[in-house]
């Protein structure tokens, strides 16, 4: 006799996120959805997140995935509470994050028609999700649940939205159980063709090369290669670089690296990359902001390219040599090679000049940091010491402009996923939500783990990015998450400001904020958040001593409108066109 019990679709729902061991949801209740947040009434062992507004759900749900490995989770409304998490979801494809997205839907028999609050969601979202569905009976949840985790991990990662209209979640069924679960985690690598040969390729490449230079990114951290990687570096000695989403992948303080490159990268990064004979890149896509000119981007060097996803393969750059699939795995086969290399030694000898020339180029443009004025170099540059010097575990969440760039360039990542930002669609309003996102998964880690120290998360906004979705707050505060908020306020859309001072003759349309911005420290404080302002240059310490002591802080710090983020290589040009501060005003 078969047993069965009767079930509704938003029961099973549930039933399925807990066979994903799914313990944390981002989400906004709405008429389409009502029947889950019925359910969800009784459950207690999933912790929903009630957000302010629906894009800061996705961006929580992305701080979590990026801070945590997990896969993030959220849960909306039909119509408009759908739509306003496309912004989110786009963030999310662009830089490859697993998140799943469940929205309410009217129900079947309305689809179509116009109704109150039906929107065509799969239609919206399907160039931005790596797949979408709607499901048309509660059984269908059984199989596209796992589905949908399982793609959001699989491969490079990203988003993946389900669509459940409401009868959906009301109809009840048969339920027998759940069949034998599939892993929901990403398949297991398969073996390259020719292995060997294809690594004694690589490993000569090295052997033969006299300038060589490693640039990494964000696939090395979603690889979880790091390890690996820094044996890597560890054996060849190979100086390198990596992109903004890669911070973290290796030690920032590291002897062998050269920070950033790219068009905020240091000079010494981009001299390197512009003089190398040998290029490996591992799990980046050559992004405009990493290339300038494609046609003058390391042009003499021989380029291997490690990349999950062969679209990436020669879409921007032509590459000498290609390696198809998971960067951990990848290099897992390649270290027993370089381990058996008699002659790496000598090799590594041979590249003495290199270093050399790489030590100069650190020394005749380093960042620099104005101690005379209080300005955001200092800031940041001061938040690095007594971190590092207090041995302080701990994460940072940027927003996009300047604040991202100065962060990126000034603070020492010592390990991955501690360094989350928006990259590939540079979403201002990204830090605030995304970084109680963060805070979510690092204290649900801590409790997994029975960890006593807890690790800081660190919001860095400008006022510009702050105010997009700075309702937030209240989200955070509510649920005493420890963030701390850093907004460095210049009154300015800053990175803008920066842009029409430097290419449009400083013709400075709309982008003042001056006496427009709200009071940071009354908004703050009147969600129940402790706040200070930073004007006084002599207060810098104090300060940021004050922030990192336990509770949840807002930190303004009053920046020059003048401050600008250097070195810079304007759009579409290459390293020979770089603006460093060693240049006066009127040389730029």
């Amino acid at each position: 006799m078969v047993r069965f019990k009767r079930i509704s679709g938003s029961q099973i729902f549930f039933e399925c996120l807990k066979n994903e061991k799914v313990k944390t949801i981002f989400g906004y209740p709405g008429g389409a959805v009502l029947p889950f947040y019925d359910t969800l009434y009784d459950i207690e062992d999933i912790e929903h997140v009630l957000v302010r507004h629906e894009q800061g759900a996705v961006h929580m749900a992305e701080g979590y995935a990026k801070a945590t490995g997990k896969t993030g989770v959220v849960l909306v409304t039909s119509g408009p509470g759908a739509t306003n998490t496309v912004t989110g979801i786009t963030d999310a494809f662009m830089d490859s994050i697993p998140i799943v997205i469940f929205t309410g839907q009217v129900p079947r028999s309305f689809l179509g028609l116009d109704s109150f609050q039906e929107a065509d969601v799969i239609g919206v979202t399907r160039p931005i999700t790596k797949w979408n569905k709607l499901v048309r009976s509660p059984q269908e949840l059984l199989e596209a649940i796992p589905k949908a985790f399982k793609i959001a991990n699989d491969g490079r990662p990203g988003p993946v939205l389900i669509d459940i209209p409401k009868d959906v979640a009301l109809e009840e069924f048969n339920f027998e159980g759940f069949s034998k679960k599939e892993s929901t985690y990403k398949s297991e690598p398969k073996d390259l063709p020719n292995k060997i040969q294809v690594y004694s390729k690589i490993v000569n490449a090295f052997k033969n090369s006299q300038r060589p230079l490693l640039y990494f990114g964000g696939g090395v951290i979603q690889s979880e290669a790091s390890k690996e990687l820094k044996e890597f570096v560890e054996l060849t000695n190979i100086p390198f670089t990596s992109t903004l989403q890669g911070l973290g992948g290796l030690p920032g303080d590291h002897p062998n690296s050269l920070g950033m490159l790219g068009m905020h990268g240091t000079y010494a990064s981009n001299m390197a990359v512009d003089h190398c004979d040998l290029l490996l890149v591992l799990g980046a896509r050559f992004d405009d902001r990493v290339t300038g000119k494609t046609s003058l981007f390391s042009k003499n060097s021989y380029k291997v390219h490690f990349d999950i996803d062969p679209s990436n393969m020669d879409k921007t750059i032509q590459c000498d040599f290609r390696v198809e699939g998971d960067i951990k795995y990848n290099l897992k086969s390649l270290l027993p090679h370089l381990r058996r290399e008699k002659d790496l030694k000598k090799t590594v000898e041979k590249q003495n000049p290199w270093w050399k020339q790489i030590s100069h180029w650190k020394k005749e443009c380093p960042l620099l940091v104005n101690k005379k004025e209080l300005g955001a170099t200092l800031i940041l540059s001061k938040l690095n010491q007594i971190l590092k010097k207090n041995k302080t575990k701990f994460s940072v969440v940027t927003d996009v402009g300047q604040n991202q760039m100065w962060a990126s360039q000034y603070l020492h990542f010592q390990r991955p996923k501690t360094h989350i930002t928006s990259g590939g669609l540079g979403t201002m309003g990204f830090s605030v939500p995304a970084a109680i996102g963060a805070a979510f998964g690092k204290t649900e880690e801590n409790l997994k783990k029975c960890e006593k120290e807890e690790e800081l998360v660190i919001s860095i906004s400008g006022d510009g990015g702050f105010q997009m979705n700075m309702q937030e707050l209240i989200t955070a505060a509510t649920y005493k998450i420890s963030v701390k908020f850093i907004v460095l306020n210049n009154s300015y859309l800053g990175m803008v400001r920066q842009w029409q001072e430097l290419f449009h003759k400083e013709r400075f349309s709309f982008t003042s904020l001056e006496g427009a911005n709200p009071d940071f420290c009354l908004l703050a404080e009147s969600m129940g958040i402790h706040s200070k302002r930073l004007d006084n240059l002599d207060d810098v310490e104090n300060a940021i001593q004050w922030l990192l002591s336990p509770g949840i802080k807002l930190l303004e710090c009053v920046i020059p409108q003048e401050e600008m983020v250097f070195p810079i290589i304007p759009s579409n040009s290459s390293i020979k066109d770089i603006i460093t501060e060693r240049f006066s005003k009127e040389e730029k």
